[in-house]
């Protein structure tokens, strides 16, 4: 499921500041209103470069772990398991 605009701009400026204790709002990027509550605000470009850097560490997070389980089909089944067998321990 795909994160809101306003989630994904929380993420960011919470990961580069964790003290972060404002609010965003707006459902898409036009309407986003942020309230900074007193911390210095971060640009909108180091917030989008913020949000690729996280979205692209997700995706090669999600193909390693889908190598990782290819990975270990294969030694299974190497090893003389069943597809069924192979399947029904690790659901692939």
């Amino acid at each position: 499921m795909e994160k809101s605009i306003s989630m994904k701009y929380a993420e960011a400026i919470t990961s580069i500041n964790p003290n972060f204790n404002g609010t965003i709002s707006g459902n898409t990027e036009q309407e986003l209103v942020i309230n900074w509550n007193g911390h210095d605000e971060i640009s909108v470009a180091d917030i989008k470069a913020k949000i690729t850097e996280m979205e692209t560490a997700e995706a090669n997070k999600k193909q390693a772990d889908a190598t990782k389980k290819a990975s270990g089909k294969q030694k299974l089944l190497d090893l003389g398991l069943t597809e069924e067998e192979v399947k029904a321990l690790i659901g692939v």
